[in-house]
């Protein structure tokens, strides 16, 4: 369940990183500092809170809006200085903008078409849909007492057959961290345990303890299983932010599919081109998977 196609979940994880917290809201956006002239707004220091240092960001509030506040002003100061020069007029300084102002055009885009646009209807129906592709484990329920030598544990098997509570002996005879809890593994599948263990596990009978010692790399056991049940599928509180993520995820892609197919693209170097052409086939042949 929740597979993430490799360049997509790249992409996505790039996009939702940039966002950054909104402008403020209702045309509430205060000055806070003018420097050289130049007004510096609330949502200028919003977005610079986004882009401080990760050593920075661990600072307490006030801090961290200073420091932010800072770095803003040293901006604003020397790209004074960089306009009075005309460096917006440099060659190499446009691609830069150019490309710059298309990154946050397509960031606005993946905002409202994809983050905004998907909704919590959506995000159950496809919750429901990947639950009910599952196959559910089964699970066992079981107390074990572990002890050193098979001699012990067949000693512990005949005070069971003469009627002593499990719980009890496992508290007292057991050298397994759980012993206070009686024993208590609570309920697992078949792959959380080692393979002898979880044999002998799952081939007994509701309340039956193994008539024989279990022996593992641990030493020998001694295993009573309480129950067995297929396993609960998560619910959806627990995992809705990756069935968020997926839903956003298809969301994008079939942005991009019909964008790709209405503009087309055309890559002159081939070598280049081959690599696109591999890794978007793989794209597509990981969504079908992914559909069905």
């Amino acid at each position: 369940m929740l597979k993430y196609k490799m360049l997509a979940a790249v992409a996505l994880v790039a996009v939702m990183a940039a966002q950054g917290p909104a402008a403020a809201a209702d045309g509430a956006d205060p000055v806070i500092a003018k420097v050289a002239g130049a007004e510096i707004h609330q949502s200028e220091l919003d977005l610079a809170l986004t882009g401080l240092d990760p050593q920075l960001a661990q600072l307490p509030e006030e801090q961290k809006r200073a420091a932010a506040l800072s770095g803003l002003i040293d901006v604003k100061l020397l790209a004074k200085d960089a306009s009075d020069e005309g460096l917006q007029n440099d060659e190499d300084f446009k691609k830069r903008l150019a490309y710059l102002t298309d990154r946050e055009l397509h960031n606005a885009f993946f905002k409202k078409h994809v983050v905004d646009a998907v909704t919590d209807e959506e995000v159950k129906a496809r919750y429901e849909k990947e639950i009910s592709a599952i196959k559910p484990a089964e699970e066992a329920r079981a107390r074990h007492i572990l002890v050193k030598t098979e001699e012990e544990a067949k000693a512990i098997i005949k005070d069971l057959d003469a009627g002593k509570d499990f719980a009890t002996l496992a508290k007292e005879k057991s050298t397994d961290p759980n012993k206070g809890d009686g024993g208590d593994l609570g309920y697992f599948t078949k792959d959380r345990m080692v393979p002898e263990f979880s044999e002998a596990a799952f081939k007994l009978e509701k309340g039956k303890y193994t008539p024989v010692p279990v022996k593992t790399q641990f030493g020998f056991h001694v295993i009573l299983l309480e129950d067995k049940r297929l396993q609960p599928p998560p619910p959806l509180e627990q995992v809705e932010q990756q069935v968020r993520q997926l839903v956003m995820r298809d969301t994008y892609i079939d942005l991009l599919a019909a964008a790709k197919k209405d503009a087309g693209v055309d890559i002159t170097d081939p070598a280049l081109k081959k690599a696109y052409d591999e890794a978007n086939k793989a794209e597509a042949e990981t969504g079908a998977e992914t559909a069905n």
